[in-house]
């Protein structure tokens, strides 16, 4: 009631020429009134797009591997095929030790080793080994972390190991290094989850690792590595015991261990790096790439 009778008051109160005023107001309410709807449009737009978009970026979060290094050129396949390094020349040898369901692994990997591949994978001979306890007795294999972590550790070693058609970066035939260590720092990078089928599909899709070749490697049962592999499929067994029999000669037993040129160069344990080379500094990406730089240098 008391805006009803206020109303007349002011309207009373309105300057000469007020209903020319008022007209013209009335304008300008019109045309903002049609400018605020256009912008609730334009949002509304793009609101009801988003959901479509969001998800094809989610689709690559496991491409930590593949995120762009320090200087922004990402490690996939044109990047490993940019500037190749001779056949003739020889390679610094440059191998990780892990477990696949281990946090220190998904460090190790994702902060040290994919951003030195990235800048120097033409200069290096790369090797990622398992840790694990074998039998002398059977073919038992046993992981720290449960069995699950045994078929961690032979979907990687299985998708290195895969014949792979000829490729400049191609490895004997096998799996391209970048393939592979993508397909693995894929798989590690949600390694609560391994071996969960969907989170395997996805990781061999967006490397070109043949799902069902992989499949069969790891549910192959033949227990012996060096037996001729022509008429069967490879056994995933057979490459973790070959692999943790070769981390246990060199006395590996943490992961993830580092080693370049056949020697320890860093250890990822508890979260934390430990007796790093260069008086600690070796968790630095630069500093391992200096070295392997001078390495390779000294050799060719």
């Amino acid at each position: 009631m008391e805006k009803t009778a206020e109303d007349p008051a002011g309207r009373d109160r309105l300057p000469l020429f007020g209903s020319s005023i008022t007209h013209t107001q009335h304008r300008r309410v019109f045309h903002r009134l049609v400018s605020f709807l256009g912008i609730v449009s334009c949002l509304w737009l793009t609101l009801h797009w988003l959901p479509i978009a969001l998800p094809k970026l989610r689709i690559s979060s496991c491409h930590h591997h593949t995120r762009p290094a320090h200087d922004g050129v990402p490690f996939d396949d044109a990047t490993a095929s940019m500037n190749p390094t001779s056949a003739d020349s020889e390679r610094v040898p440059f191998e990780a030790h892990i477990m696949s369901k281990c946090p220190d692994a998904r460090d190790c990997i994702r902060e040290l080793v994919v951003p030195t591949m990235e800048r120097v994978h033409d200069k290096v001979d790369f090797d990622l080994s398992f840790i694990a306890s074998i039998s002398n007795q059977s073919s038992d294999v046993d992981c720290m972390h449960g069995p699950g972590e045994c078929v961690g550790n032979m979907l990687m070693l299985c998708a290195a190991n895969l014949p792979f058609p000829s490729e400049g970066n191609s490895r004997d035939g096998k799996t391209p290094t970048v393939r592979y260590l993508g397909f693995a720092t894929c798989l590690i990078s949600s390694y609560e989850d391994i071996p969960d089928r969907t989170l395997v599909e996805q990781c061999a899709l967006e490397h070109g690792i043949d799902f069902e070749a992989l499949n069969e490697c790891v549910s192959q049962q033949d227990d012996n590595p060096n037996k001729e592999q022509e008429d069967r499929p490879l056994s995933g067994v057979a490459l973790l015991r070959e692999s943790a029999r070769h981390s246990a000669d060199l006395g590996v037993r943490t992961s993830c261990t580092v080693r370049l040129d056949d020697t320890v160069w860093c250890v990822r344990d508890g979260g934390v790096w430990k007796d790093c080379a260069e008086e600690g500094q070796g968790s630095q990406v630069s500093v391992l790439v200096d070295e392997i730089e001078k390495l390779w240098g000294q050799r060719n």
